[in-house]
């Protein structure tokens, strides 16, 4: 029973990874580009790179919630179709 929890909580642990996972790389493109475009151009201001990079994540959830969605939906049907007693 141990090892089968523990296989549950792998699981949705990297469902977690996979479903935010493009959404965090693009946030973090978009800081780098912004970043290095604050270097070249000597402008320092602190909040100019969160605009950009909140902008292209809410689109990226927008664009990839779909997705998003349907593997909540494998999941959660594998879940409640999982039986305590005979681990299938």
């Amino acid at each position: 029973m141990d090892g089968e929890a523990l296989d549950i909580v792998r699981e949705a642990f990297l469902l977690m990874l996979t479903v935010s996972a493009p959404i965090l790389a693009v946030g973090l493109v978009v800081g780098l580009v912004v970043s290095i475009v604050q270097a070249v151009t000597q402008i320092q201001e602190q909040t100019l790179v969160f605009v950009p990079k909140i902008v292209a994540m809410v689109a990226t959830t927008v664009l990839l919630l779909s997705w998003i969605t349907m593997k909540i939906m494998e999941f959660s049907v594998e879940m409640f179709s999982w039986s305590p007693a005979t681990g299938a």
